[in-house]
C-alpha cells in the first residue's frame, strides 16, 4: 500500500511512496505529478513537468513527432497534424 508525506518546505509538494519502491511527487497547487526512483529524482522530474505545464517546454515539431511515432500520412489528421492535436 502506498504511503503519503507532505513537504511544505518544497512549495506544496506531496510525496507518495509507491509499493514498487518508486516515489511520486505531486504539486498540490496544480495537481501535476511525476515520479522517480527516490524523492530527489521525483522532484527533478516534477520540475520538468511543471515547466511543460506552464508552457516553458520546447516546441514540438509535428513532422518529427510523427516520424518518431512511426505514423503514416493516413494516420495524420487534417493539416498534417496527428489526430490527438486537432
Amino acid at each position: 500500500m502506498a504511503s503519503t508525506t507532505r513537504d511544505n518546505r518544497n512549495g506544496g509538494v506531496e510525496f507518495i511512496h509507491e509499493d514498487d519502491g518508486r516515489v511520486t511527487a505531486k504539486d498540490i497547487e496544480t495537481g501535476v505529478t511525476s515520479f522517480g526512483d527516490d524523492r530527489a529524482e521525483a522532484l527533478r522530474m516534477l520540475a520538468d513537468a511543471l515547466d511543460a505545464y506552464h508552457g516553458k517546454g520546447e516546441p514540438v515539431d509535428e513532422g518529427e513527432l510523427a516520424a518518431e511515432l512511426s505514423l503514416s500520412e493516413d494516420e495524420l489528421g487534417s493539416k498534417g497534424r496527428p489526430p490527438w492535436d486537432e
